[in-house]
């Protein structure tokens, strides 16, 4: 299975797409995810094995409902982007997390600089710094 940027493979990335369109507090069925990935022509059994292998990544919440699973995303998609960036950063050396950043950022549109930027003020802001 292909690896997206997230880390997860396309059919994960297919479900997780579904999980996230739903109210924070939808949940969505095997049958349901199944229904919605109609374009994809996925076996029943082909979307009951990749949610069971996201509830085992922590990465979907899931609940009995009657004889079958009810399940919703564990975190939205800007949290799992955060918590992707930050596992790949967390081992780094100081020295190799500032090069890793900087590079980041030297690569980096004008646009996403103007979004940093503004990112970085709401941070200090919320932390008072």
């Amino acid at each position: 299975m292909r690896q997206g940027r997230s880390g997860l493979g396309d059919l994960e990335s297919a479900v997780m797409e579904q999980l996230w369109a739903l109210p924070e507090d939808g949940w969505l069925s095997v049958r349901e995810v199944h229904e919605r990935l109609v374009d994809r022509d996925l076996a029943y059994t082909t979307v009951m094995t990749v949610l069971d292998r996201l509830a085992k990544k922590d990465l979907v919440g899931r609940e009995r409902a009657g004889r079958a699973w009810r399940y919703r995303a564990a975190a939205t998609r800007d949290q799992l982007t955060a918590e992707v960036l930050q596992s790949s950063l967390e081992p780094l050396a100081p020295d190799d997390r500032k090069a890793a950043l900087l590079s980041f950022l030297d690569n980096a549109s004008a646009d996403d600089i103007d979004v940093l930027r503004a990112g970085l003020a709401e941070v200090e802001r919320k932390h008072g710094r």
